[in-house]
């Protein structure tokens, strides 16, 4: 793979870095969606009726995942294959992501109730001579897009254009709403900072900072002119909207940290989750409340009345870029499902 060295976009030094950030983080997404696969669509009285006191939640025997890990996988091997054939940039990346989203929609295995807008622009990104933003559902802000991106934060060598860019437009190829954008961008932008050391403790400020300063920035080179089949004045205005969501969810998390109640639902903090800025702000709210607690991490985030298994992908995926590798026990690693090709691309990441 080019772009072999790593640089990294927030400072401090950890044990986290490298393959052990990428074993930990994708294998950590794995088991939240896994843990949280059976608990999605029920409210947290339900789901301890059914599988007792939450933080004694084991992981399900055999551990199925959900459209979040196959997707992931599937942005993991176009990426890798971009990457593969030189430098990064859109050109490059576009057609081996959007091979990958139709791939997945194609497979027989596509049968862990994906969500529609996954579905629908993967069926138009089906026809070959169709622009890719043309396929764009630029009405959508599900988390389909930022449950995904874990790759692209955890891709060494890139420059934070390239980082920011390629978040972007992965999330663009099914989901073009400017918050779905923007909070695929700050998802990625945690898993670098963690990997390369951001304690928790100062994860939320350096991801106001990056917001703030990314507020106004449409990545013309990496968007084309999505922005102009939205109803926005401008291009400017356009991703504001999206990075203006992230930042309003940004202060529910900072008033949620500032008195933490670690047993009530964190979606009534921070939201449930369907949506991308509530999956990433959720999803952070978990790992923060247990930012050396892994698996009590993941289990209070598949214990939740929203979107359980993307928000507990989340939290995965940020525990395990920030604790490396031994986050998770080998016993619950070793019956993941996919974990012949997570491992295969934590190696090359």
């Amino acid at each position: 793979m080019r772009n072999a060295s790593s640089t990294g976009s927030a400072s401090g030094t950890g044990t986290g870095t490298g393959t052990g950030a990428a074993f930990g983080a994708l294998v950590g997404l794995a088991l939240g969606d896994a843990l949280g696969f059976p608990t999605e669509f029920n409210d947290v009285p339900a789901i301890e009726a059914k599988f007792g006191p939450w933080r004694q939640m084991t992981l399900p025997d055999p551990a199925f995942v959900t459209d979040d890990t196959q997707m992931t996988l599937a942005l993991g091997r176009g990426l890798r294959a971009a990457m593969d054939a030189g430098e990064l940039t859109p050109a490059r990346l576009v057609g081996p992501v959007r091979t990958e989203y139709v791939t997945w929609w194609r497979s027989p295995d596509n049968n862990r109730a994906p969500g529609n807008t996954c579905l629908r622009a993967c069926q138009l990104l089906s026809d070959e001579g169709r622009p890719w933003a043309e396929a764009s559902q630029i009405g959508s802000k599900g988390c389909g897009a930022n449950m995904r991106v874990a790759p692209i934060g955890l891709a060494p060598g890139l420059s934070a254009h390239q980082r920011s860019g390629a978040a972007q437009l992965q999330s663009a190829l099914t989901h073009g709403h400017p918050t779905a954008l923007a909070a695929s961008d700050l998802t990625a932008y945690a898993v670098r900072a963690l990997a390369d050391g951001a304690t928790p403790a100062e994860l939320p400020a350096l991801l106001r900072t990056y917001a703030h300063d990314q507020r106004t920035v449409y990545r013309e080179d990496w968007l084309g002119d999505l922005w102009q089949r939205a109803q926005d004045a401008s291009a400017a205005a356009f991703i504001a909207r999206g990075w203006d969501d992230c930042l309003g969810v940004l202060d529910r998390l900072d008033a949620a940290l500032a008195a933490p109640d670690r047993e009530a639902d964190p979606c009534l903090a921070t939201g449930a989750g369907w949506i991308a800025e509530e999956a990433l702000a959720t999803g952070l709210l978990c790992f923060l409340l247990f930012p050396t607690e892994p698996l009590t991490a993941l289990r209070r985030a598949a214990c939740t009345s929203g979107d359980s298994d993307s928000i507990a992908c989340l939290t995965g995926a940020f525990a395990g870029a920030h604790l490396g590798a031994g986050a998770w026990p080998a016993d619950w690693a070793a019956r993941i499902e996919y974990r012949s090709e997570l491992l295969s691309l934590a190696e090359v990441f």
